[in-house]
């Protein structure tokens, strides 16, 4: 599904973030990506939304033999917004829209993309139900703790049914229960077919789980099997 093939991607002042990567993901996996603040998780992420473009090496992301995208040459108009719909991305800071319910910020992905009325409000309470937060669809976010905030972020990445969830540092502002919380709505996610990927630094939270962990140190990949 995702494949880094001997990547690197070096930033101003020549700092490499990326030096010679090189992993896959298959499809419906389960996979943490950890490593330090700095290791290179969020460059990682980027490369595969493609909101960076390698320097060296290649991304290739295959839905199936007719969705592939690579992260080299010109991407036809449009590439890129349709790769980014079949992707599930959530960020530590949520980025949820202030001005709009909880409904609309889960809603408005399924607008862009061109669902019914009757099957955005479908699909909407279908994802709140699954994260617990049926219950504020009129909230605004600044109504919202920490963790429903995130609940809601969750619920918008897997409106459009993507492929892949990637989530980035989506404990790093909550409390061990939360964070918790959090984990078991990714691990309900997977159980359903989705692949995640799931960037955290967080050692104490993933110790005890049964996935593999991708490894950076300073932009280098240290590990990649099962442990």
């Amino acid at each position: 599904m995702i494949a880094f093939n001997h990547v690197t991607k070096v930033y101003e002042k020549k700092w490499k973030a990326l030096q010679d990567v090189h992993f896959r993901i298959d499809k419906g996996e389960f996979v943490f990506l950890t490593g330090q603040s700095g290791a290179g998780k969020s460059t990682v992420l980027k490369l595969i939304y493609m909101d960076e473009r390698p320097d060296d090496g290649e991304v290739l992301i295959s839905f199936n033999k007719n969705l592939t995208y690579r992260s080299h040459g010109s991407p036809a108009p449009g590439s890129i917004q349709m790769l980014r719909r079949r992707l599930g991305i959530i960020f530590q800071d949520f980025k949820l829209l202030v001005d709009r319910t909880v409904f609309e910020n889960v809603a408005f992905a399924l607008r862009v993309s061109g669902y019914s009325n009757k099957k955005i409000k479908e699909r909407v309470y279908e994802v709140l139900t699954a994260t617990g937060m049926s219950h504020r669809t009129r909230a605004l976010p600044h109504q919202l703790s920490g963790g429903e905030q995130q609940r809601v972020a969750i619920a918008r990445a897997m409106a459009n049914e993507p492929y892949i969830i990637l989530a980035d540092e989506p404990t790093g502002n909550l409390d061990p229960d939360n964070s918790s919380e959090i984990v078991k709505i990714f691990q309900s996610i997977h159980a359903s077919g989705t692949a995640v990927l799931m960037a955290t630094h967080d050692y104490h939270l993933i110790e005890k789980m049964p996935y593999r962990r991708i490894v950076l140190k300073r932009g280098q990949l240290v590990n990649r099997d099962y442990i």
